[in-house]
């Protein structure tokens, strides 16, 4: 946000204002009850200009109402804000009229309240229960608050819209304008003039088709429906957290809640959250699917329109049809599974009819090109036609119980397969050949080297399409002094890490594969693949990877202060780490394990999070790294199996070691252990008190004898704050408990963190905490045992209420 300047030095505090008793000057604010939103006279950035606005009284920069955005003040001197003898808001200027705002009646007694919402109201005081004459938030700028609604109600001729501030020194209407739209089903649009910015995706009965269905207390909505038209869509209010919604100056939508300390803002949600959310991103009949290297593709049955734009990733001409529809000779349908449905450019809507019913429908009229249930509740219900082109469609794995779509397309195309299915791998036809026959052993191997030669061929490859550097094997030489001994920075499953000097001073740390790590090609692909498309500030930098000869090596950003443990565990160094900088740490780390589960294109599991593999900058901010192990989920895959257990001991869920089970929820477990490491400056593995041999069943005995504060550090007693402490210790342990479905899922983990005076249910018993289960002396027998591949197994993640 830009600077934020006052008009005066001189604050007084009011907490309503009455008609012919008060006014507020430049200088002078009125502050809400609960002290979190204030009122006064600002000047917004470099601007000179003076307007009146609500802000938050902890974070001032953060305006989130104008009241003269159209009627900047030049000269701010002898400026007031008055409520008139009938409750009219005036702002003027030596007697003349600035801005003014009327109430719905007049009142006898009126005045001006700030309410612990951000809602300036006008109450008439000699009326009891008479309700709010005027309010500010029927008159909403760029942000929209809790308790606030978005209205589109034309019974009434009530309309409310966000509109985006000019730019950071001009509070005027800018280009952006989000309003409900209620054209054949609602939805949320953002619009840049006449033009559309961003769509949410049409109300499908649950949820707009085009976004995840939230169930978090930061994201719950509460909708209002008039014979299927969206009346209404506002955040309920609650003390206890505060958020608020922002349409910025570039027409995108952001959610934040605020930071315990109320000095910052944690981002929850935004929209856009990728170039898919980007309206029409894919031209015409176009399907877009962030998760693959190529965004877009058509559908089945559609061929580029300009097929030399497409290569050079401009696909905004969209698809064409391979053959035209064919209504004599029959058509048929694909379906296309879990998408945000297209735009209603031109449709036909019947909210009667079942599925079997409006494709028949379709298939009577030639100009029909797609059809699906509008509503997906009770197993889906209605009929929804498409004419023309479908725009605006793009891939949703498992959002809001899958929005399905059916594309018309002549009968010959339903029986062709995709480019892709057509294509398979040289290499491995000849393997297969290989196995079923008689072959000389010294054959088998020729071929052994010729797939590993064009794996790494391949991976080049697929290290081009994501635009990571390739960096040459003599700069990694003299950077690293020939991998000399007095660089090496550590040695890890991988291989050595060495620090690397290059040429125009930059600090580097490269991972080499030795050549007698258990890991190999599939582990160096994993870190290449994922960590290049995973931008995340709470995430290890990759800048570059070297694919030599036998050689691979990743290069990495040079964090000074190595590993988190090197300070948690060291008995020096740990004193340098305050609670306030624990914290933070915690929160960062959270914040990276959020993204990695929730909120990155890929859905990562990473299998291996530990102390260790937390990395701190120069100003101690946390990264996550080493992403060897870690695997890739679909949207609604919950768990899966491996044969092949590597991990870390004290770290790994009791399902994964035991059983190979891994999912969102064994990463959880490690976030726990991390969590009460942090807090207690004691290893998980090593620790060892009275009959407790493990650190969780150390903090589970203390939790139940209501000692928990035992766990913390004894250093942080000078600088902890206690409640936040527990809190912390708390959620660790919900963490840990034995069972998956008891953990909770990476949302709820960070809002239970992030929020104060929160109800938390409590814990129970932590896995491992019986200890004689998997020690030391026989983990290498519990984690390698095969999993039975006959057992099935499902994961639910928890909901936050």
């Amino acid at each position: 946000m830009a600077p934020f300047t006052f008009t005066a030095i001189l604050f007084f505090s009011l907490l309503q204002l009455t008609s012919g008793a008060l006014t507020i000057a430049t200088g002078q604010t009125l502050v809400s009850e609960t002290q979190v939103f204030e009122l006064g006279f600002f000047r917004p950035g470099n601007s000179t200009k003076t307007f009146l606005g609500i802000w938050y009284k902890a974070i001032p920069a953060t305006v989130v109402w104008v009241a003269n955005r159209n009627n900047p003040i030049s000269n701010s001197q002898r400026v007031v804000f008055t409520v008139s003898a009938n409750g009219t808001l005036l702002i003027s200027r030596d007697g003349a009229a600035i801005w003014s705002a009327n109430p719905s009646a007049a009142a006898s007694r009126p005045s001006v309240r700030l309410l612990e919402t951000g809602n300036l109201v006008v109450v008439d005081e000699a009326i009891e229960g008479c309700g709010y004459l005027w309010q500010s938030f029927d008159f909403p700028t760029d942000t929209w608050l809790s308790g606030m609604k978005l209205v589109d109600d034309r019974d009434t001729g009530v309309s409310t819209n966000l509109t985006s501030w000019r730019n950071w020194d001009d509070p005027s209407p800018g280009d952006f304008v989000a309003k409900i739209e209620n054209d054949g089903l609602p939805e949320m649009v953002v619009y840049r003039g006449t033009r559309k910015r961003l769509r949410t995706g049409k109300w499908n009965g649950l949820s707009f088709s085009g976004l995840p269905r939230f169930r978090s207390s930061v994201s719950k909505a509460e909708l209002v429906f008039k014979e299927d038209r969206l009346i209404s869509l506002a955040m309920p209010y609650e003390s206890s957290i505060i958020i608020r919604a922002r349409l910025d100056l570039s027409g995108s939508v952001y959610h934040y809640v605020m930071n315990p300390g109320r000095d910052k803002w944690n981002p929850v949600y935004p929209f856009p959250r990728d170039q898919c959310d980007e309206y029409g991103h894919c031209g015409p009949n176009g399907l877009c699917t962030i998760e693959k290297s190529q965004s877009c593709e058509c559908f089945r049955g559609f061929v580029p329109k300009f097929p030399n734009q497409w290569e050079l990733q401009d696909w905004s001409g969209g698809c064409l049809r391979i053959s035209a529809l064919s209504c004599e000779s029959g058509d048929g349908f694909v379906e296309v599974r879990g998408v945000k449905s297209p735009d209603l450019l031109s449709y036909w809507l019947n909210t009667t009819m079942t599925l079997d019913q409006c494709k028949d429908e379709c298939l009577k009229n030639c100009s029909c090109s797609a059809c699906a249930n509008p509503y997906i509740t009770n197993g889906g219900s209605g009929c929804l036609m498409w004419f023309g082109d479908l725009l605006d469609t793009r891939d949703l794995p498992a959002a809001n119980g899958f929005q399905n779509i059916y594309i018309r397309v002549p009968l010959s195309q339903l029986d062709s397969t995709s480019n892709l299915e057509k294509k398979k791998a040289p290499i491995s036809l000849i393997l297969i050949s290989i196995a079923t026959g008689v072959i000389v052993t010294t054959f088998i191997n020729r071929a052994l080297l010729l797939l590993t030669r064009w794996k790494k061929r391949a991976l080049k490859r697929n290290n081009e399409d994501i635009e990571l550097p390739l960096i040459k094997m003599t700069t990694i030489v003299q950077a690293t002094n020939n991998f000399s001994h007095e660089n090496v920075l550590g040695v890890g499953g991988f291989g050595p890490v060495y620090k690397g000097n290059l040429s125009a001073g930059e600090e580097i740390a490269v991972k080499r594969l030795s050549k007698s790590s258990r890991q190999g090609l599939e582990e160096f692909k994993n870190e290449v693949v994922l960590i290049a498309k995973l931008q995340h500030r709470n995430l290890v930098r990759l800048l570059g990877c070297c694919i030599e000869g036998e050689e691979m090596m990743l290069i990495y950003e040079y964090l000074e202060n190595k590993s988190l443990d090197r300070f948690v565990f060291d008995p020096d160094r740990r004193k340098l780490l305050t609670w306030p900088k624990r914290f933070d740490i915690i929160m960062g780390i959270t914040r990276g394990m959020l993204y990695l589960h929730h909120d990155s294109r890929l859905k990562i599991i990473h299998r291996d999070l530990k102390t260790s593999n937390i990395l701190l900058d120069a100003s101690l901010n946390p990264k996550i790294s080493d992403f060897g192990l870690a695997r890739t989920f679909e949207e609604d895959q919950s768990i899966s199996r491996t044969r092949r257990v590597i991990g870390t001991y004290g770290y790994m869920a009791p399902e994964y070691a035991f059983h190979g089970k891994f999912s969102v929820k064994s990463d959880i477990y490690s976030l726990g252990v991390v969590l009460l490491e942090i807090i207690s400056g004691k290893k998980n593995s090593g620790f060892q008190y009275n009959d407790h041999h493990s650190l969780l069943g150390h903090a589970w005995v203390l939790w139940k004898e209501k000692r928990i504060m035992e766990v913390m550090d004894h250093c942080l007693k000078g600088t902890c704050d206690e409640t936040q402490v527990k809190r912390c210790i708390h959620v660790g342990l919900l963490c840990v408990q034995k069972l998956a479905e008891d953990r909770p899922i990476m949302p709820s983990v960070a809002l239970m963190l992030a929020t104060e005076g929160r109800i938390l249910p409590d814990p129970e018993e932590p896995g491992f905490f019986m200890e004689g289960s998997c020690r030391r002396s026989n983990l290498q027998s519990c984690a390698t045992s095969p999993p039975s591949m006959n057992a099935t197994l499902t994961i639910t993640d928890l909901e936050a209420r």
